[in-house]
């Protein structure tokens, strides 16, 4: 039952701010690179990776009570979401590209210290962080690309 609750609680966190509607007409305004893909893409892939995300949250944390958690994973974890929530809103609702750059870039570096961390504490949990780490590097690539081409 712990391990239903940690990965239901952990999916709603990650999913809560698709509630937030996006008025996507400033990103349809944008000059976008040759290599961006459709728009169900992304709804699909990052469907995909906060699954395989809350999966290895929940094999982490359901071995530990609060109290044991290691520290570290907690904060690396707590400041990863926090990039990767906020990139919704500086993006589409600041409507500034460098800050969503910033943001992705976040994501994906606290993604990477995430993948060691999680490497360190439960090897079986870390290949569900594979498509995370790839989703996060692409999306900071477009990112970058969206910048750049739209200054």
């Amino acid at each position: 039952m712990k391990k239903v609750i940690i990965f239901i609680v952990s999916l709603l966190l990650f999913f809560l701010p698709y509630l937030i509607k996006v008025d996507y007409t400033f990103y349809n305004s944008l000059t976008l690179p040759f290599f961006t893909p459709p728009n169900i893409f992304f709804i699909v892939c990052w469907s995909i990776v906060y699954i395989s995300l809350c999966i290895s949250i929940t094999m982490i944390l359901s071995d530990y009570t609060y109290k044991t958690v290691p520290k570290s994973y907690l904060r690396i974890l707590l400041i990863n979401y926090f990039f990767n929530v906020l990139f919704r809103f500086v993006f589409f609702t600041l409507k500034s590209t460098f800050l969503g750059f910033i943001f992705s870039l976040g994501t994906f570096i606290t993604c990477l210290i995430l993948y060691e961390k999680t490497t360190k504490i439960k090897e079986q949990a870390v290949k569900f962080l594979n498509p995370y780490v790839l989703l996060s590097l692409f999306g900071t690539v477009l990112s970058f690309c969206i910048y750049v081409i739209n200054l």
